[in-house]
């Protein structure tokens, strides 16, 4: 659960992360069961972008890895004639998940712990990113996003942040007094070709 920790404070110390205006709101004080938590992150944060592609990566984190990443999939996707696929990219302690905003279809559902990075990037300011290891194949991918405004970018960094720190902590709570060791993760540290990848409803599968 280390791996939780050290994303968490990756992201809160970015230098990249313009965080005025964007702060995080104080955490709550956990309570007994996640049926009594009424933060919205836990139920989910709602973010509407567009799916830009993915491309393979072989480190889990790395600014320069990120950079070079989104570098490909902007560049395959603006030679591409295909119009983005519109998603609803929900943030929660559980991970984040990719809902088609026209037709509704669940696309993918990625477990937090197999999030390893995510970034707003330092030129394409609008685009988001996430590095996930594909449980299918092990794989490290990279899946950019296009959001409408920088800010709306920042934000779902800034979230994903805070779902990885509320994962800990209701982890911690859940064990607390327990002596049970706690479970090994991928490298967890926030910070990007394949266009179209999240078509055809994969939903719980990374």
């Amino acid at each position: 659960m280390e791996a939780l920790r050290a994303a968490g404070r990756a992201v809160l110390r970015s230098p990249r992360l313009a965080r005025h205006g964007l702060g995080l709101r104080r955490r709550r004080k956990l309570p007994e069961s996640w049926a009594d938590m009424q933060e919205p992150l836990l139920e989910g944060m709602c973010f509407t972008l567009k799916y830009l592609g993915m491309t393979l990566v072989e480190k889990p984190k790395g600014e320069d890895m990120a950079a070079a990443a989104i570098r490909r999939i902007v560049a395959t996707a603006r030679a591409g004639a295909r119009k983005f696929q519109k998603v609803i990219l929900t943030v929660s302690p559980r991970g984040i998940s990719l809902q088609d905003a026209d037709t509704k279809e669940m696309v993918e559902n990625i477990s937090i712990y197999r999030i390893s990075y995510c970034t707003t990037d330092k030129l394409q300011n609008k685009v988001f990113a996430y590095v996930a290891q594909s449980q299918e194949s092990g794989a490290l991918e990279c899946h950019a996003f296009l959001s409408p405004k920088k800010k709306i970018a920042q934000a779902v960094t800034l979230t994903v942040a805070q779902a990885f720190q509320m994962a800990l902590d209701l982890w911690e709570a859940a064990h607390a007094g327990s002596r049970q060791e706690q479970p090994l993760h991928p490298s967890c540290v926030l910070e990007s070709s394949e266009p179209g990848r999240p078509r055809g409803g994969r939903g719980g599968r990374r």
